[in-house]
């Protein structure tokens, strides 16, 4: 752990289809209450949050190609470029799942470059590897190819797929991007000690739809 306190770790998230505009209203000013580093929530309603978030420092999260990542790369690239119009600070795109287990590392790699070119100057990239469906070998692949198309983050997962973050992923993730890149813990950190074991493992950033209650030391068992 370091001297920053948990909640600037933290991405309060909600990507639920069900969300409402008065639940991202409550997501905004939870967020600036509470002092954490930005929301993360569907393009939909990053225009919302935009305007909420004014001026208080709170960065909007959103996601591209969310959450299977099967999306045409210049669907993901236009995707990317229409929640940087509305407002979108950072951009969490999930990988190409299926072509990196065929070992079609080039398709990964110009994927993840399309949404960083669109993007550079203007949002942060974190790259989805989905851990949970990896293999170890998958998992250092991804992170590499993330790596060399120029992205900010490895994040680890969507919280809608198989498994969520581990601590061993976090360490293996860390390992192999080195000190340069962020790395994102997201789905099943569900306290306070979860959380500061993640940022222990080398984590960033946190992603987690329960930050009032693991910051106040409560379990949340929400779907991150």
């Amino acid at each position: 752990m370091t001297n920053k306190p948990l909640a600037s770790y933290i991405d309060h998230t909600l990507l639920k289809p069900e969300t409402t505009a008065e639940m991202i209203d409550t997501l905004c000013q939870e967020a600036k209450d509470n002092g954490f580093f930005a929301v993360c929530i569907n393009p939909y309603w990053v225009g919302r949050a935009k305007r909420n978030l004014e001026g208080s420092g709170v960065k909007v999260a959103t996601v591209i190609g969310f959450p299977l990542g099967a999306n045409t790369t210049e669907t993901k690239a236009f995707e990317a470029t229409k929640a940087i119009e509305d407002g979108a600070d950072e951009l969490d795109v999930v990988i190409n799942i299926g072509a990196l287990k065929s070992g079609d590392d080039e398709t990964v790699l110009h994927d993840i470059a399309s949404v960083v070119t669109v993007a550079e100057g203007r949002a942060l990239v974190k790259v989805i590897i989905e851990a949970g469906l990896l293999t170890e070998e998958e998992k250092e692949r991804a992170s590499r190819l993330s790596k060399e198309a120029g992205a900010h983050f490895v994040k680890t997962s969507t919280g809608f797929g198989h498994g969520g973050a581990t601590v061993e992923d976090v360490r293996l993730i860390r390992k192999t991007v080195g000190e340069e890149m962020g790395v994102k813990a997201s789905g099943g950190v569900r306290t306070r000690e979860d959380a500061e074991a993640m940022i222990t493992a080398g984590a960033t950033r946190i992603g987690t739809s329960g930050g009032v209650t693991l910051i106040q030391g409560s379990t949340n068992t929400e779907q991150y």
